[in-house]
């Protein structure tokens, strides 16, 4: 709790000083190619094309997340074995981000978690240089093709599907309208590189990483680094002023056996329900909540259908992750579909629900499926575009597929959640 703390003080000096030195740069200039940190950034998936501020020189923008909230959950299994849970506020948690505008159409972006449920110290959750424009080469240099393009590479979480873009990353959790992820939780944070165009409602991505959260050099006689190759392709309209359409479909291929396993399992921050599931001896699990198939040489798929008319929002995911004959031949499904309505002047409450499933073998010869459903129920309110507080009630289940000795047999949770957020 100290290390914490003291992360906390340093964050918030750190903050301090840096905006003091570059807030007049911040009120002259806006970054260019951005997703806004606020309830601007809602429903925004890619970063859009429309370039935002001009460029005058290099400036630097500091921005931050802070998150906390008040947990009253109850969760029990049948080998009566957890630890028990009372009604309290979880330690908070905190992002410091940094934006820094390099040039015309040159970004970059640079997230720490200065506290975070799986890491009390200060963590870089990583980085990425976004290219929107190529004028630092030659003024004009291919502004025909950069008009609909954008290049991004880094150390940070890559376009695989449209679930990401609605998560909790960290103490971020302004874009999320409940507490918790999705159980299967598409985030990884790897080296990757990617190419976006966006033309006329249409969006195509393609992309790589080197498959591993955790980079390391050397070589031993496991070693089978091979890259993962990713993709998605979609289309987003604005047919009229009340109706939008968006579909994308998203793939995901890995054919090493030392890479690819962190595709359900790169997030560095933990869990949003904590304590969850708790032995009474043994380890505590910071991830509990969630469930990572843990495949090696897999094939993922991911479509993503949302619909906003009016105030009236639908966000759904069907998912698919196999893993390849020699490593098992298993595979699970993941389905979620999430309704909101949204009023007020600006649309500043909600109300509305999520259900997600998650149903599958590890391997071909597992004697039944294993099943995971989880029902969230509750609300918002934007105080400002930069503070929200929500409500929501939770639920649960490991329905089947767990022998008798696991701590899943029989498991479920469920309870009340309270998050209080700025985002900026």
């Amino acid at each position: 709790m100290k290390k914490q703390f003291k992360s906390i003080v340093f964050g918030a000096l750190l903050s301090s000083v840096l905006s003091s030195t570059v807030s007049f740069a911040q009120e002259k200039t806006e970054l260019q190619y951005f997703r806004q940190n606020s309830k601007e950034g809602l429903n925004v998936f890619e970063t859009p094309k429309e370039r935002g501020g001009d460029f005058e020189k290099v400036r630097v923008f500091v921005g931050g997340d802070f998150a906390l909230q008040f947990q009253s959950i109850n969760h029990s299994n049948s080998l009566n074995n957890l630890v028990e849970l009372g009604s309290n506020f979880n330690l908070p948690s905190a992002n410091l981000n940094l934006n820094t505008q390099l040039a015309d159409g040159l970004r970059l972006h640079l997230r720490t978690y200065l506290s975070a449920k799986h890491h009390n110290e200060a963590w870089v959750k990583g980085g990425y240089l976004q290219i929107d424009r190529l004028g630092f080469i030659k003024e004009g240099f291919l502004d025909g093709i950069m008009d609909y393009t954008t290049i991004t590479f880094g150390m940070d979480e890559f376009n695989y599907g449209d679930a990401h873009f609605r998560r909790s990353d960290n103490a971020r959790v302004i874009y999320n309208p409940f507490i918790g992820n999705y159980i299967m939780d598409s985030f990884s944070t790897e080296a990757f590189g990617e190419v976006t165009v966006q033309k006329d409602g249409l969006i195509a991505v393609v992309g790589l990483t080197n498959g591993k959260l955790n980079q390391n050099v050397v070589v031993n006689d496991n070693t089978d680094n091979k890259p993962s190759f990713y993709g998605k392709l979609g289309v987003d309209k604005q047919l009229n002023q009340d109706f939008r359409f968006r579909l994308t479909g998203s793939w995901y291929l890995n054919n090493g056996t030392t890479t690819g396993t962190w595709l359900y399992g790169g997030d560095r921050a933990g869990g949003r329900y904590y304590h969850v599931l708790d032995p009474l001896e043994g380890n505590s699990n910071d991830f509990e909540g969630r469930f990572n198939p843990r495949f090696k040489q897999m094939t993922a798929f991911q479509i993503n259908p949302f619909i906003k008319y009016k105030g009236l929002e639908f966000f759904g995911i069907v998912e698919s992750v196999g893993n390849s004959e020699e490593q098992g031949n298993g595979n699970f499904t993941q389905l979620s579909g999430e309704l909101l309505y949204r009023f007020g002047g600006t649309e500043q409450f909600y109300l509305g629900g999520r259900y997600n499933t998650v149903k599958g073998k590890r391997n071909d010869s597992d004697a039944s499926d294993i099943e995971i459903s989880r029902l969230n129920v509750g609300g918002g309110w934007f105080m400002t575009k930069n503070v929200i507080v929500k409500l929501e009630y939770m639920n649960q289940e490991y329905k089947n597929g767990f022998n008798a000795a696991s701590i899943y047999n029989g498991a479920k949770f469920n309870g009340v959640n309270i998050e209080a957020a700025i985002s900026f």
